[in-house]
């Protein structure tokens, strides 16, 4: 399958997400990156989701997650900035990270305090946005207020028990299918060990309070199990959320299916308490 053939599936995922009501959307250039503003009725103009959308570091886009950054941003009662950072294999990493810095820091230019801004992503954008705010405690940068992964994709390498216990529930993802993306991502010269590749790696103190969701047939499971345990080791407040028999990233169904909404609104209140 090649890659625009892979791009083309990604960007699918969003037809089955119902048509949040009540949001409206305006597209934004976002510091030199594309964007899309997800703005529900009557959501406080103070606050701001960043949201980084998903799609194994080579696919995904604004326009195919907006209506999952609608529903987020209404439980949250915020507007949500989903951005369109630069996709592998073209650009190798850091470049998904150097792209969501600079939106970082341009809605922090529009007047959004840090307190009042939620890094949220899905999948690889789960992870984006986790790096991400690693790499705003080490710059000394104000931290945001909450990081939100949901099914993030935290180990390149697959090491998780659940990669091989879950291996014939998960509908969506295998372990050659995460080291093809490895591959793509790093390039020739990059390594798995390269700073904020990998998050569970790195000392994850001083990282603002974390909500982790995940689906419970996943075979990324244990990615979020293993990050909420050295997490809560280093002093971060994390909250995980595992709904049973999910699949990865099952809030795409948001507004057709209860599992969805639920974790929506679990999603919803946290971040309403965070940015408050």
């Amino acid at each position: 399958m090649d890659i625009e053939t892979i791009r083309d599936m990604y960007d699918g995922w969003g037809r089955v997400t119902a048509e949040p009501e009540d949001v409206a959307y305006k597209s934004v250039d976002a510091g030199g990156i594309p964007a899309i503003w997800a703005v529900p009725l009557d959501s406080a103009p103070d606050g701001a989701i960043v949201y980084a959308h998903g799609g194994g570091y080579i696919g995904g886009s604004p326009d195919g997650h907006r209506k999952l950054a609608g529903h987020i941003a209404k439980a949250a009662g915020v507007p949500a900035l989903v951005y369109h950072y630069r996709l592998a294999p073209e650009n190798v990493f850091p470049a998904q990270l150097e792209d969501s810095r600079k939106v970082y820091d341009w809605v922090l230019g529009q007047g959004v305090a840090a307190r009042k801004i939620a890094l949220v992503g899905d999948s690889a954008g789960g992870a984006i946005v986790t790096a991400l705010a690693l790499q705003i405690r080490d710059s000394g940068s104000e931290q945001p207020a909450a990081v939100v992964a949901l099914s993030p994709m935290y180990d390149l390498d697959a090491t998780g028990e659940t990669m091989e216990l879950h291996a014939e529930l998960d509908f969506l993802a295998d372990k050659s299918q995460i080291a093809a993306i490895a591959a793509l991502l790093l390039g020739e010269n990059g390594s798995k060990d390269a700073p904020y590749v990998s998050v569970l790696n790195h000392d994850l103190s001083g990282l603002p309070p974390v909500y982790l969701s995940v689906g419970g047939h996943e075979m990324l499971l244990d990615d979020s199990r293993r990050f909420a345990e050295a997490a809560r080791e280093a002093g971060v407040h994390v909250q995980l959320e595992v709904t049973p028999a999910m699949q990865h990233v099952f809030q795409f169904m948001a507004g057709n299916a209860p599992e969805a909404d639920a974790s929506v609104r679990n999603i919803g209140d946290f971040l309403r308490q965070r940015l408050a």
